[in-house]
């Protein structure tokens, strides 16, 4: 018997909400716990807890992030209406995830997962895509006013020193709909620092588009940061790596990234990071195939799963019913942090045991053990598992090539 794998610093654990908070546990159980001697500093961030705490316990797990270095985050609830009824809360509490990005100061980095037996829907794409998005500004922090009538509409900014500049948006004849939003050199550097970091630990080309054409002073902006910076931080360090940094227009972008075969990474400002990000994951097969990790331009990692925390198969499961919910992302949430952890504490047991973890997964799939989402999109032959089952068949591969403690 092999002994457990030991870890020298603690991983920031944050634990979620519903079907993927079951999960959860079952991955340690099943493929962590029996390998490793898993040390993590816990924090619960399932809707109740975060309740209670007054969402305190959100922030701490975040600074937490910043003393460890590296975090894995379960799928957690963001509360509307129903959510506020459904668990009685306080209030209608914010999303997690906004607050762990603005207080890591994080680029959110999106890579689909690929096995053989499921093809993309763009034949072209032999590779990963990676979309990196900017997580803040634009449209999610917009003010928008309902014009009812006959006016003018303007930018206006009074300064410290009491200096006012006006803008004219538009001279309204009848009704309309406005919207004023905005973004920061600070929030904006910070992104295209860990875009070129990201890409540099990768070695892959970084494409990064906008809408400068259109828009001379807002997307320009964003173009004009990430040039200076690259000339003067990076241009020599992608060079030495071998890898390219491409600026184009959006529309320019979307048509090269559909006839490219992929292998890059594409920064996004955050809207079209959104969109595109769940095109890239839908083209390429399932949000629940997707990686995701947070990075801050200072090195701190949080690792998650793409998607949601599947309220239909938590039902079912309440009700004793049998789930075969896809639990792929979550594991390489996991991967992902437990194979950073191993590259900053210098511990290369923990980043092979990573890999071996992954390739099982990888290999159960290809196989065709799959989740009935799995089996909807994969070819040849297939057989249909419970979330559990898959796990199983996972630790069965991962034996072939690591004997547990």
């Amino acid at each position: 018997m092999a002994e457990k794998i030991q870890m020298k610093v603690p991983l920031v654990e944050m634990d979620g909400d519903e079907m993927t908070r079951i999960i959860w546990q079952h991955i340690k159980d099943i493929l962590l716990t029996p390998y490793i001697d898993l040390k993590t500093v816990y924090y619960d961030l399932g809707l109740k807890k975060r309740d209670e705490t007054d969402d305190r316990i959100t922030a701490e797990a975040a600074e937490a992030t910043k003393k460890y270095g590296v975090a894995v985050k379960c799928a957690t609830i963001t509360p509307n209406a129903q959510r506020v009824e459904e668990y009685s809360l306080k209030q209608m509490w914010k999303s997690p995830n906004g607050t762990i990005r603005a207080i890591l100061d994080g680029t959110v980095f999106r890579t689909p997962i690929i096995v053989n037996n499921i093809k993309p829907f763009v034949k072209t794409w032999e590779k990963p895509i990676t979309i990196a998005r900017h997580a803040y500004g634009d449209v999610y922090k917009g003010v928008e006013m309902k014009i009812e009538a006959e006016g003018k509409a303007e930018i206006i900014f009074t300064g410290a020193d009491g200096h006012v500049s006006k803008e004219l948006i538009h001279d309204f004849s009848g009704p309309g709909i406005v919207m004023a939003m905005h973004n920061l050199d600070q929030s904006v550097a910070s992104f295209a620092r860990s875009c070129f970091n990201f890409a540099l630990d990768q070695k892959q080309d970084l494409w990064f588009a906008t809408k400068d054409t259109i828009s001379k002073k807002y997307d320009h902006n964003f173009k004009d940061i990430f040039q200076d910076i690259y000339e003067r931080e990076y241009h020599q360090k992608f060079s030495a790596a071998g890898i390219e940094y491409f600026y184009t227009l959006i529309d320019d972008a979307v048509a090269r990234v559909v006839r490219s075969t992929g292998g890059f990474i594409w920064a996004c400002k955050n809207y079209d990071g959104d969109v595109m990000s769940d095109m890239v994951a839908t083209a390429f097969g399932s949000l629940a195939m997707m990686t995701s990790v947070l990075v801050s331009p200072d090195g701190y990692c949080e690792f998650e799963a793409a998607h949601g925390t599947v309220t239909r198969h938590y039902y079912q499961y309440l009700k004793g019913e049998e789930t075969s919910t896809n639990p792929v992302a979550t594991l390489f949430a996991w991967t992902g942090a437990l194979r950073k952890r191993g590259e900053l504490d210098g511990i290369s047991d923990l980043i092979q045991f990573a890999g071996e973890l992954e390739q099982a997964a990888i290999d159960t799939i290809e196989e065709g053990i799959l989740t009935k989402d799995l089996a909807l999109l994969a070819e040849g032959e297939k057989k249909t598992v419970s979330t559990r089952r898959f796990l199983e068949e996972v630790r069965a591969r991962l034996y072939r090539a690591h004997q547990p403690a």
